[in-house]
């Protein structure tokens, strides 16, 4: 994962396809400045020795469809550093260190790409915008096969209105578990029960509904974050939603602190946290503690929209009554079910 800056700290960047290479111009510590302007932990790197700068130039482009996704290929001479930027109806891809002699781009008639723009921005550094029929997008892969770097953009789920989840895939995150407790209750009561038992609950409404739901876990065992994101990238749901309750720092207003969070990092997903906030705010009559972009592990899963939500606080007390009122986590349930399908028939 390349990142702004020499240490975890700083913001992550698009993260770099296995088989990158890139030139090292400096180092700090343990971490090495790459030439297109990232960083990396060397423990995520390999040097190769003698090696020369990594410049490749790209002729052409051509795109085929496969089940479920728009495949991309670019034919380089070297695999180089890429970036991505998301915007409604549109996706850019940068490649660094690299020079176009452009000589036929290939997109046929496709039900997700209108148009592919490029333009050489810098001496070494090519840009593809890819201008779709859609302002929602649904989510993309990025690799090498040998040096050929291949771009899959998915295509829309079927929503069929008389049954909208019908053939839907979700993922459903259940936070913390196992030694890992999460935030807890003034009784003490952890984060990873009461993520569990709503994630079950919101889980049987959805199947109710017609979705296939799978969960990073359905006991109390510890998953780690690398499981869960990795078990996102596999099975490649149409929406990920993370279920979490929230904490505060020990000098925290506990009392005066309440109210659903929801957290978003890709673009794709932005729509979908602002749906859903404003509609279990809505439909529940529950404060707002508001829609945040930010860089978490649960957040940044490019395969499918993916959200993290964080339903309270535990340690407010007042809260926490309504966290751990059976009626209230049914209704919870039922009201992001309700929301899910809402979204998706819009």
């Amino acid at each position: 994962m390349a990142r702004t800056g020499p240490n975890s700290d700083y913001s992550c960047l698009t993260p770099l396809p296995k088989g990158t290479q890139a030139t090292v111009t400096g180092t700090e510590g343990d971490w090495l400045r790459l030439d297109f302007g990232g960083w990396i932990n060397h423990k995520e790197a390999r040097i190769l020795a003698g090696s020369v700068p990594a410049r490749s130039l790209i002729r052409s482009i051509r795109s085929c469809q496969i089940p479920g996704w728009t495949e991309v290929v670019f034919p380089l001479q070297l695999p180089v550093p890429v970036q991505v930027k998301q915007a409604d109806g549109t996706f850019t891809l940068t490649l660094h260190n690299t020079t176009a002699q452009t000589d036929t781009i290939f997109i046929d008639d496709d039900p997700l790409i209108s148009r592919l723009d490029w333009q050489q921005v810098a001496p070494n550094q090519v840009q593809y915008t890819f201008n779709l029929k859609s302002n929602q997008q649904w989510g993309y892969k990025l690799n090498y096969r040998g040096t050929s770097l291949v771009l899959a953009l998915r295509h829309p789920p079927v929503v069929k209105r008389q049954a909208p989840l019908t053939g839907i895939k979700i993922l459903l995150d259940p936070g913390h578990g196992g030694e890992e407790l999460g935030s807890r209750g003034p009784t003490g009561y952890p984060e990873k029960d009461v993520t569990l038992l709503v994630s079950k609950l919101l889980r049987d409404e959805l199947v109710q509904r017609g979705a296939t739901v799978l969960m990073t876990r359905t006991t109390d065992r510890d998953v780690s974050l690398g499981d869960r994101v990795a078990m996102i990238d596999r099975v490649e749901p149409d929406i990920a939603l993370s279920i979490h309750y929230n904490a505060l720092p020990d000098n925290g207003d506990a009392i005066n602190t309440q109210g659903i969070g929801t957290f978003w990092y890709h673009a794709q997903s932005h729509d979908l946290a602002i749906f859903l906030h404003n509609y279990l705010t809505k439909a529940l009559n529950r404060p707002s503690y508001g829609v945040y972009w930010n860089n978490l592990a649960l957040t940044r899963p490019a395969v499918a929209p993916a959200v993290l939500l964080e339903l309270g606080f535990m340690i407010n007390p007042q809260e926490f009554e309504w966290i751990v009122n059976p009626q209230e986590q049914k209704k919870l349930a039922a009201a992001l079910a309700a929301g899910v399908v809402q979204w998706l028939g819009q």
